[in-house]
């Protein structure tokens, strides 16, 4: 079993619970289109999942997740009247369905929190129909950029590599993204970037306030403090700075990702 770095607190779902194909999955738009069958692996709370089998529609939709919990908060978040979507208890590197099942097999935010990525990704082209396509997109943390200068913002993108790597995962996958999919065995493959940027007051306030709360509770900081990689007295100091890096003049922070069409 991996060990997922950020667990499923509400500092995590508050973060997870506001993601659309709109702001984390634009790449693919162009593919959900009526009556396709999708695989959503790894789905979290299912707001993205939702959200696929709304454009898919009348499509199957179906979003897999390894924790019983979240698949609860999944279930309760479909509206009314959307009736194509479903949600199931799985393993990426086990999925219990049969060969060449569906047009679409999608992950975000999932192979940079696996041991073995190009595995997940065998099983993905697995399911996938021959005519259909592998579709992933992760973020690239070391890439991430701020302002202003916080040495305090240094010190937590080093804690947050070794929390990471502690659990066998890479949190740079964005841009390993291409290589594990040529490794997997796909041969054409499409690849772009795409960039969330906080800047403006609302964002800031959501960004940053989002992992002040995810440094002082979550499996995050439980793993970080547990395996000595840092003080609860350091993760305090990491969580008062993304409070103050709110507030202060001219702050910006912006996350890439990698993103990936690949197919059979």
């Amino acid at each position: 079993m991996d060990t997922y770095t950020h667990g499923h607190s509400e500092s995590v779902l508050k973060s997870h619970t506001w993601r659309t194909v709109e702001n984390s999955a634009a790449y693919l738009i162009p593919e959900l289109v009526p009556g396709k069958r999708v695989l959503d692996v790894g789905c979290g709370p299912g707001t993205i999942t939702v959200d696929m089998a709304v454009r898919v529609s009348p499509g199957e939709v179906i979003g897999i997740d390894a924790v019983a919990d979240v698949l609860e908060k999944a279930q309760a978040n479909i509206p009314a009247g959307v009736s194509n979507v479903s949600f199931a208890k799985g393993s990426v590197y086990d999925l219990d369905f049969p060969d060449d099942s569906f047009d679409i097999v999608h992950a975000h935010q999932v192979l940079q929190h696996l041991s073995d990525p190009v595995e997940a990704l065998v099983e993905m082209r697995r399911v996938c129909k021959p005519t259909g396509l592998v579709a992933v997109r992760d973020a690239d943390y070391r890439a991430m950029a701020w302002a202003p200068a916080d040495d305090r913002l240094n010190r937590w993108m080093d804690m947050y590599q070794v929390v990471a790597r502690s659990n066998d995962a890479e949190p740079d996958a964005g841009r390993y993204l291409k290589g594990w999919a040529e490794q997997a065995g796909f041969t054409e493959i499409e690849c772009s970037a795409a960039i969330w940027c906080f800047a403006d007051d609302e964002d800031r306030a959501w960004w940053g306030g989002l992992w002040a709360g995810r440094l002082l509770d979550s499996s995050l900081a439980s793993q970080a403090t547990q395996r000595k990689i840092a003080t609860p007295l350091e993760l305090r100091e990491f969580s008062e700075a993304f409070t103050d890096w709110i507030d202060r003049p001219g702050a910006w922070f912006s996350v890439p990702h990698g993103q990936l069409l690949a197919r059979p």
